[in-house]
């Protein structure tokens, strides 16, 4: 049955899908998954970031059923709807700033992302954009402009959207400035050359009268789970103000509690202009939105945003009941997601860590809350990749890689339990520990 399922999906959707595995799924529950085979697997990439409440939290599937049953679709460039105003009520209390008032709900992060672009661009009357090195926008054409987490995302599809400059994010252990001098600048105690890279591009490529914004992820997602130093975003938010230039937070990954606080620029205080999410905001159901102050959403033409299925009756009813999980479960209030992260880390630290003692690897473990990266510094192309797929075939453990680096991302649901997470490391533990010994039999390592 599998094998014919297989080749019918082979046969006909698209070559240009990648996947990380031929499991055809059935049901899912929590942080597991079933195959139509009955095998059941821990899911630790959570479809990257988006059932942030687990598989079919019941609050959530009860909520689409009542919405389903009563409104599926109501086309917002022709009427409101209750799902979508009720949403709104409950996101403005948790934005960073009551300022960020205004909302425009989409379908998909590059959706949002490119509305975030249309809305600076409108707000400001100039047109050039500011990426940074590692960053991950999307798969659109234009949001394709904006992504340089690797080639692979858009090599072939030229020509891309134009006025888009790219400054280097600081990566620290990729820091020349680190790496000339490890034991004077870290990430606790930074170089700042980010930020002077990033003044002299508006000085020599793009003059801050041409600029409209600078989008950032507050935490890198595909350039490898990243945290910047503590300043970062703070300097980038007095450079943006002083230059009359829009700052959009990308949260598609990082946000809606993922990394501890609601929003990741909740940990460095600092308030985007347009702030950006999607992923975990509905519990697996198609939204995002982005959020900004009414006196930038008013400098557009009514009829200049909008969308088909924008905002959908369905979706928005899912996003208020994951809400209602974030609140009844205490994820963030009662600190549920610092403790498993907390764990998570620490097991990371005390059974992987010790695997490459007598290797010339070393681990850099980082991200925030339960965004969790693993870095394999030194380690052979393709060694992390050979790590989830021994921890697939060996241990029923579905992991993903990220980056152009030898990376793992843990991307668990918020709620979690102590022993998921006890269980989940064990298998990862002895996937890791089979491939090293691979590796180290084969002279690889």
């Amino acid at each position: 049955m599998i094998k014919n399922l297989l080749e019918f999906g082979t046969r006909h959707l698209v070559r240009g899908i990648s996947r990380k595995s031929d499991l055809v799924v059935d049901k899912a529950c929590g942080v597991w998954i079933w195959t139509v085979d009955g095998r059941k697997y821990m899911d630790l990439t959570t479809g990257i970031g988006v059932t942030s409440t687990g598989h079919n939290h019941p609050k959530v599937v009860k909520a689409v059923q009542a919405q389903a049953a009563n409104l599926i679709h109501a086309q917002v460039n022709i009427v409101l709807h209750k799902p979508m105003l009720d949403l709104v009520t409950r996101l403005i209390p948790v934005m960073p700033s009551r300022e960020l008032d205004s909302f425009f709900f989409t379908n998909s992060g590059a959706e949002a992302v490119e509305n975030s672009i249309k809305l600076a661009r409108t707000a400001t009357k100039k047109q050039n954009i500011i990426v940074f090195t590692g960053s991950y926008h999307g798969r659109t054409i234009g949001t394709m402009a904006l992504t340089t987490s690797n080639t692979i995302y858009k090599a072939g599809f030229g020509p891309l959207m134009t006025g888009v400059h790219v400054a280097p994010y600081p990566y620290c252990i990729k820091c020349p400035v680190h790496r000339s001098s490890p034991k004077t600048y870290s990430s606790t105690n930074c170089c700042s050359d980010p930020i002077t890279q990033l003044q002299l591009l508006l000085k020599q490529q793009t003059a801050p009268q041409e600029t409209a914004a600078v989008i950032v992820e507050p935490i890198l997602g595909e350039g490898g789970y990243v945290a910047p130093p503590a300043d970062f975003l703070g300097e980038l938010r007095k450079i943006c103000t002083k230059n009359n230039i829009l700052l959009i937070a990308d949260e598609v990954q990082c946000g809606f509690g993922r990394t501890g606080k609601m929003f990741a620029v909740e940990h460095y205080n600092v308030v985007p202009d347009i702030l950006v999410m999607a992923k975990g905001i509905a519990s697996g159901f198609p939204l995002s939105a982005i959020a900004t102050r009414k006196e930038l959403a008013d400098t557009q033409t009514p009829g200049s945003m909008g969308g088909t299925y924008a905002g959908n009756a369905v979706s928005c009813a899912a996003a208020s009941a994951t809400l209602d999980v974030f609140k009844e479960e205490k994820i963030l209030e009662n600190h549920l997601n610092k403790i498993r992260s907390a764990q998570i880390f620490g097991l990371l630290k005390t059974t992987i860590t010790p695997l490459f003692q007598s290797t010339t690897i070393s681990l850099d473990i980082r991200g925030l809350g339960l965004m969790v990266g693993i870095e394999f510094q030194n380690a052979p192309p393709g060694f992390a990749a050979a790590i989830t797929t021994e921890a697939l075939e060996k241990h029923d453990l579905i992991l993903l890689t990220t980056s152009i680096y030898e990376t793992l991302r843990i991307i668990p649901p918020l709620n979690i339990t102590k022993e998921e997470v006890e269980d989940g490391m064990q298998r990862l533990e002895k996937a890791v520990k089979s491939v090293v010994e691979k590796w180290r039999s084969e002279g690889k390592l």
